[in-house]
């Protein structure tokens, strides 16, 4: 059993690489082929717009597959460039603008995951008769039974498990995560001593394809009937002002909102058919219950089997959060967590996910994406009255 869990020594072991071009997926490709693996880094080119030739911490464009091209020279492993253009734009940028337009705040890097990164590659890899497709998350994987289960790493800030909840079984089996028992700086450290000259380069921002993180002119590019104008409200019935599109708004946002009122005011909703943004204060934020869509299960038994009393769980609501006491409920059809805390600015579109315990090493038992909330009861009641009153007033 070599290194990677498989049944044969590295160098019958074919690996095939995800490569951004950043220092960690260059970093693995380092390790394993030090260890005497036959590695194939292969690149996508998810996008270009202009400016990603120039971004500076962008992946998948420009710069960084000239990068990921150079490491794979030093290093002397075959490098492919695959196109990849048309899908990621189908999968993963179209659906984000349609999220946003529909008043969800998305994640685009679970999407790309889903889609490009774990079925369309991992497809190819396998035509590669590759034994593996690896990739620089920092995760960890580990036999578990008759298959591999996902755990949290050794690197509480480098955690991206939150972005892998959607991970299915079958691709789990085949994915390695080699990153998983090391830090940032000891994966940095390991690429100076391998002499790849990303090695210092900057990390790659959550959102890839956003130059300057201004998502709201991608999305006006991408749909241009998109921005329409609309009211904003206050939750007690106030109509406060006019927006110019609710593209340019998330759940929770306080800054921008372009009111002002005397109070500090929040995002609490966002109606998009109304073209509504409804604000408030910070405890109208309060929420207790979410409600998942697109559930990927991950656990030990099936979902239905929980029972009415629920299971006891960490629930992780945004990338920056640490999981936190819950509940999860499923009745077969539908799938909700009671947090035993209250948390502000849950917006749907956001991912809620799942793990056995906290702390290094949890077990990963997959998430959902969030399709609704429910708040504090008196923001619950003070929401359906100004839907009532807005809906008779026309």
């Amino acid at each position: 059993m070599n290194s990677l869990d498989i049944a044969k020594p590295p160098e019958a072991t074919r690996v095939v690489v995800a490569m951004s071009g950043g220092v960690d997926s260059s970093v693995v490709a380092g390790m394993l082929h030090r260890e005497g693996y036959e590695v194939i880094g292969i690149t996508l080119q998810l996008y270009d717009h202009g400016e990603a030739v120039r971004k500076t911490g962008s992946c998948c464009a420009g710069q960084d597959i000239d990068d990921a091209r150079r490491v794979c020279e030093t290093l002397g492993i075959p490098h492919y460039v695959l196109d990849y253009e048309s899908r990621f734009r189908e999968a993963v940028i179209d659906n984000f603008a349609d999220s946003y337009l529909a008043g969800e705040t998305p994640i685009p890097c679970v999407a790309c995951n889903q889609t490009v990164k774990f079925a369309d590659l991992l497809k190819t890899a396998r035509e590669l008769d590759a034994d593996v497709l690896a990739t620089g998350h920092y995760i960890r994987s580990r036999q578990n039974g008759a298959h591999r289960a996902l755990y949290r790493p050794a690197d509480a800030d480098r955690d991206q498990s939150y972005f892998l909840f959607a991970t299915t079984q079958e691709q789990i089996d085949f994915l390695r995560f080699p990153l998983g028992d090391l830090t940032k700086d000891e994966t940095r450290a390991l690429a100076a001593e391998m002499g790849l000259a990303v090695a210092g380069k900057p990390d790659s921002q959550d959102i890839c394809f956003v130059p300057n993180g201004n998502y709201a002119d991608i999305i006006t590019r991408l749909r241009p009937n998109a921005a329409l104008a609309g009211d904003i409200v206050h939750i007690d019935g106030r109509v406060l002002g006019r927006h110019d599109g609710i593209l340019r708004f998330t759940i929770g946002q306080r800054k921008g909102l372009g009111v002002a009122t005397g109070e500090p005011l929040y995002v609490v909703k966002l109606n998009a058919r109304a073209r509504r943004v409804i604000v408030g204060p910070r405890e109208a934020l309060d929420t207790r219950i979410v409600h998942l869509r697109d559930v990927n299960w991950l656990g030990g038994g099936p979902l239905d089997a929980i029972g009415a009393g629920g299971l006891e769980v960490l629930a992780r609501v945004r990338s920056t959060s640490s999981p936190a006491p819950a509940r999860l409920f499923s009745d077969g059809g539908n799938t909700w967590v009671e947090l035993s805390v209250g948390e502000s600015g849950i917006a749907p579109g956001q991912a809620c996910v799942l793990y056995d315990g906290e702390g290094e090493g949890a077990r990963v038992l997959g998430g959902g994406f969030i399709d609704r909330t429910e708040r504090v009861p008196e923001a619950e009641r003070m929401l359906a009255r100004l839907e009532t009153a807005m809906a008779e007033a026309g």
